[in-house]
């Protein structure tokens, strides 16, 4: 193959368009490349101008670029190169980068266009400006919704600290009352149960059970205020964490009959309480206080819902690892339903009717009993009884 017929098939399979012009700016060839790029055949641009394929301002302009550089040699495209535009056949417009080279063949000036279609690589710039684009407001949404998030969490904590100081102020307010109305209420309480006990001496004479009725409604009375009363300061002390365990090693049979004693005062006519303890040992260490309390509660609650003529049976045991503490009665018991929410402060059982009581016993009894390492849990049938037991783990240190 010569020279002439490589250089042929070279520019005829070229994957970029190829354009020679004169030195008039006509076109002389056009590669099959070139066509495609610009959608003409041959025959419709070869001795045509070159302004053909060019839109304004590049078709208005380039004859002066072609004639200047023939009057003073100094190229504005030719040897340097440059991205322009191009206009197709049907009316559209594509970038491409245009190197122009000039060639002297027989002793005239040819100039060669090597046209390299840029459409894609705009199209991706484009896309790429786009995304860079949507990626900045984006990035400027997702800050000013970060700035709002973060005005919004400070002024959140704002509330919330103001809040707090308010709860504070509360928490204090309500412990200084509890403890003024403690004060204020216990003094003429005594007053009044010492004067019904003086009345139902003084009454003694007169032997009228009216009198003695009414004088043991007033201390009936005064110890129902008393028992709310040691409640509140109960669970005031709870709740603001004053409560202090004090573990100590004492006879727990000995403290049950002191409770028994005190509480077979209490229980209604012709119930008893029926105790009994099952072990080798009856020491423990726990907080005796504490326990009382507990036990009062459970006592308690057993005596006020359990009818007349009926027993309540008080249980403790000792063994080696465990000591447990069991109070049954057969009195409404507790509907099903409300059995998960015994424990909560003032709650009571939908059928405890006009019976008093805080609903503030068992939440007290739970936490004291907690705050010993024990558990408390409980076993209730409507109309059948209740039976609660408190587990500690018998703790032999001294």
């Amino acid at each position: 193959m010569n020279d002439a017929a490589l250089l042929q098939a070279i520019i005829k399979n070229a994957i970029d368009g190829i354009i020679t012009i004169d030195n008039r700016g006509l076109i002389e060839s056009i590669n099959p490349a070139g066509c495609k790029l610009f959608g003409f055949l041959p025959d419709e641009v070869i001795g045509k101008n070159i302004s053909k394929l060019m839109p304004n301002p590049y078709h208005a302009e380039h004859d002066e670029y072609l004639a200047r550089y023939q009057r003073t040699g100094k190229p504005h495209i030719i040897g340097i190169g440059r991205e322009v535009k191009g206009l197709k056949k049907d009316g559209s417009i594509f970038p491409f980068r245009l190197a122009v080279s000039e060639v002297v063949l027989s002793g005239r000036s040819i100039y060669a266009g090597f046209i390299h279609d840029l459409t894609k690589e705009k199209e991706a710039e484009e896309r790429i400006i786009q995304y860079a684009a949507q990626l900045e407001k984006l990035v400027e949404d997702r800050t000013a919704d970060l700035r709002n998030i973060v005005d919004a969490l400070e002024e959140a904590k704002a509330e919330v600290s103001l809040s707090l100081e308010k709860e504070k102020e509360l928490s204090q307010l309500k412990s200084r009352f509890v403890s003024m109305a403690s004060h204020e209420f216990r003094t003429p309480l005594s007053s009044v149960q010492l004067s019904a006990s003086l009345i139902e001496k003084y009454a003694q004479s007169f032997d009228n059970v009216h009198i003695t009725k009414h004088v043991n409604k007033i201390k009936n009375s005064v110890g129902n205020l008393t028992g709310i009363l040691n409640d509140f300061l109960s669970l005031e002390k709870l709740e603001a964490g004053k409560t202090e365990v004090s573990f100590s090693r004492f006879d727990l049979v000995i403290l049950a009959e002191e409770i028994i004693e005190e509480m077979q005062m209490i229980a209604k006519q012709n119930q008893s309480i029926i105790y009994q303890h099952t072990g080798l040992s009856s020491m423990v260490n726990l907080d005796q206080n504490l326990l009382k309390n507990c036990i009062f509660n459970l006592v308690a609650n057993a005596i006020k819902y359990s009818g007349e003529n009926t027993f309540i049976e008080f249980n403790t045991e000792v063994t080696e690892t465990d000591c447990t503490i069991t109070v049954r009665d057969n009195g409404i018991g507790i509907p099903q339903s409300d059995h998960k929410h015994m424990f909560e402060a003032f709650f009571r059982a939908h059928n405890t009717g006009n019976i008093p009581g805080t609903g503030l016993g068992l939440n007290i009894v739970s936490r004291y009993t907690s705050l010993m390492n024990g558990t408390v849990n409980f076993e209730s049938t409507l109309n059948k009884g209740t039976v609660f037991t408190i587990t500690f783990l018998n703790r032999n240190e001294d």
